[in-house]
């Protein structure tokens, strides 16, 4: 375990540290020589979305089933029930895909949430819309790629759970500060938190450092600002 994963307990899943190719990936999400091609960004965030999707799907309930094969009968398994795959636009979207991928029969939920930022270099949190499935007493996997200072995804879950009460909330992120994992562990101290890299700190406009940038921005172009 790296040293700055020891503050957090077992609830913070850190993807990032074992070799594989998730960290090929994640590499080049973070270079700045390859970042900007976006079909290129977007995959490969689409890709991590699918192996965080394999390691939460080890947390999920199954049934055994017989099937009929061109020679005999076998054993299998399917989900209980299917999860709900939520996303926090516009940023989350590849991501949210990877995830869908893996699980195709799952219901979505959209929600629509960005900083608005003053002339300060502050911001809140603004949430314009919300547009989901029935939730209670079903898991769903929150996909937002950079977990920051947390505020996005607190308000994200508040307004969730006033539609109905999860079975459990699993967050599938790419990169998360200390200070946003910190943030959201005191709220929801047994939530698990799927992450590729957990990054020390946040700069003056609540940047991820190092981060990658603006994680929407690269995959579908700059925004006018608000």
């Amino acid at each position: 375990m790296d040293k700055q994963d020891q503050k957090f307990d077992g609830q913070v899943i850190h993807l990032g540290q074992q070799n594989t190719i998730a960290n090929v990936f994640m590499k080049e999400l973070r270079c700045t020589k390859t970042q900007h091609n976006r079909q290129q960004f977007r995959t490969n965030i689409y890709r991590l979305g699918q192996i965080a999707a394999y390691e939460i799907s080890k947390q999920l309930n199954y049934k055994e089933e017989e099937v009929t094969t061109p020679l005999a009968l076998a054993s299998g398994q399917s989900l209980v029930q299917q999860p709900v795959i939520a996303t926090i636009l516009r940023a989350g979207l590849p991501l949210y895909q990877g995830v869908l991928s893996i699980f195709n029969e799952a219901d979505s939920a959209f929600i629509s949430a960005y900083r608005k930022h003053d002339k300060y270099d502050g911001f809140e949190i603004e949430m314009t819309s919300i547009s989901c499935p029935t939730i209670k007493d079903r898991t769903l996997i929150l996909c937002d790629p950079m977990l920051a200072t947390g505020q996005s995804l607190i308000k994200t879950i508040e307004a969730i759970n006033e539609l109905g009460s999860p079975f459990q909330i699993i967050v599938c992120t790419v990169i998360a500060s200390e200070e946003g994992i910190e943030f959201v562990q005191k709220e929801y101290p047994t939530m698990p938190i799927y992450t590729f890299a957990i990054d020390p700190e946040l700069n003056a406009k609540s940047y991820i450092v190092p981060g990658l940038g603006d994680a929407g921005d690269l995959a579908f172009g700059p925004k006018i600002q608000e």
